[in-house]
Parts: C-alpha cells; sequence; structure tokens
C-alpha cells in the first residue's frame, strides 16, 4: 500500500476538515448566502467557510508558506518558501444548483533556483464521493491507494474528450467555436461537467482522454496538470508550448491523442 508524505497527509487532512460543512451546505444549498463577483459568476458563504477552514489547517502546518486562493486572493509567504494554491470548491455553479459535480483543490508551488516555480504535490479530493486524486513530481499519480494512468486509447474516434465552454463575461465565444468545429466531428464525444479541477483529475485516471479549456486560473487547474503529467500525459498551451499558464490554454491528454488534438486545435486557431 503506498503511503502519503507528511505534505499529502497535512493536505489531506485539510481537505476532510473541509469536507463536512461542504456536505452539509451542499444538503441545504437554497439556505446559503450567494453574492456575485462578477457576470455569472457567483460566491456563496460555502466557499468563503472552505477556504477558511483549509487556509487555517494549512497556516497551521507550514506557518511560513505563502497562498494564492480563489476567494482571499494572494497572502504572502517567505519567498524562498513553497507557496499553497487553493480553490476551495471548483464547481461552485453546479454546487449552487444542486449537481453533486465538484470537488477542492490543492496544490503545492515551489520556487526553483532558476527564479521559476513549478508544482510539486497535487491533491483534488471530491467530498460526495470521497475520491482522494493525489500526486506528487516523481512518485505518480493515485487515486486514494491504486495508481492512476492516462488513457492507452490512440484513436480519436474511440475518445472521449472534456472542455468548458465560455459563459457571460468569460472566455472567447468565437474560438472555442471553431475548435468545437474541429474536434467534435473527430472524436467519440464531448462532456462539459463545470469543474476543470475534476476533469483534470479525470483525464489522469483515464475516464476522459483528453481536456481543453481556456481562461482557467491557477488555482483551477494547478493541482490537475500535475496529476495528468504524473499519470504519463502531457499538459500544454493550444500551441504545444509550455505556457499554459502564462496563455490560460490547456490541453491534456495521453502522447498519441494530444499530438491529433495540438493538431486539430492549430488548424482551427489558425
Amino acid at each position: 500500500m503506498v503511503s502519503h508524505s507528511g505534505l499529502l497527509t497535512v493536505m489531506e487532512r485539510a481537505a476532510r476538515k473541509a469536507a463536512p460543512r461542504l456536505r452539509r451546505d451542499f444538503n441545504e444549498v437554497q439556505h446559503l448566502q450567494v453574492s456575485r463577483k462578477g457576470p455569472a459568476d457567483f460566491v456563496s458563504m460555502a466557499d468563503q467557510r472552505a477556504e477558511r477552514t483549509l487556509y487555517d489547517e494549512l497556516l497551521k502546518a507550514r506557518p511560513d508558506w505563502g497562498f494564492l486562493m480563489e476567494e482571499a486572493g494572494e497572502i504572502p509567504g517567505n519567498p524562498e518558501k513553497p507557496r499553497w494554491i487553493i480553490d476551495p470548491l471548483d464547481g461552485t455553479s453546479n454546487f449552487l444548483h444542486g449537481i453533486p459535480h465538484f470537488a477542492i483543490s490543492i496544490a503545492v508551488e515551489e520556487p526553483r533556483p532558476n527564479g521559476s516555480r513549478e508544482i510539486t504535490s497535487a491533491l483534488v479530493y471530491q467530498p460526495l464521493t470521497d475520491e482522494s486524486f493525489w500526486a506528487e513530481k516523481g512518485r505518480g499519480a493515485w487515486l486514494q491507494d491504486q495508481r492512476l494512468r492516462v488513457s492507452s486509447r490512440r484513436h480519436l474516434d474511440e475518445a472521449l474528450v472534456a472542455t468548458g465552454i465560455p459563459y457571460m463575461g468569460h472566455g472567447d465565444f468565437a474560438q472555442w467555436t471553431r475548435i468545437f468545429g474541429a474536434i467534435a466531428p473527430e472524436v467519440a464525444g464531448i462532456r462539459r461537467l463545470g469543474s476543470a479541477a475534476l476533469d483534470l483529475a479525470w483525464v489522469a485516471a483515464g475516464r476522459y482522454d483528453g481536456f481543453w479549456e481556456s481562461d482557467l486560473q491557477p488555482w483551477d487547474v494547478a493541482a490537475g496538470m500535475l496529476l495528468v503529467r504524473e499519470a504519463g500525459g502531457f499538459v500544454t498551451d493550444f500551441r504545444g508550448g509550455d505556457r499554459a499558464m502564462e496563455r490560460k490554454e490547456f490541453l491534456a491528454a495521453n502522447d498519441a491523442l494530444h499530438s491529433r488534438l495540438h493538431k486539430l486545435l492549430a488548424g482551427a486557431l489558425r
């Protein structure tokens, strides 16, 4: 049986501390206070309470680390230390509509000697199914104690691909329509379930064969990107490069399907 590192134990403990209240709030969602951050962009008391619990637990464990969180933003720590990247409730719209598909996402981003930063630990936890997807750099990706591998499918006509669809005030409708028009006729199916963290975790688990989406924030994807890579997959920007975070473009799949999807994407963007 694979064992967590001490750091992953801290992350899982924090997620499981926040999860019971999320489950309770989900069952009483009609009573939650909800505010609007922007067009079609909502935050609930559930998001805020979960984020506070995660913050308190992780700060207690690593008091000199910084934070980047969806609701509270950036909280600086020691710049020579790692920082936490947290989405306390990825899939808020699902949550608020009573759709049982959302997750807690926690990633650790470490500074490198060249001044860049990299994700080295990741956890995506689904409170309703009790599924804990986790990864550490060089140790693989796991669902509880089951090793994960990306799908082995090689042909687009067998592939089930996930995406996110632009909505009011978010995303480039014209670009997404061109990409959808290029990919949809070539694949077995496309799904939009509303949680990028779970989309990427499911690519790592081989449930999806690929994923693309743009206009995402670091807390949406940081943990999921490491899960896919540690499960043997690739995550790039739409041009096949390593500037996914910078460009806010994310394409994930195994090696064969990534190459094929990238060609379709590149053709759609010309």
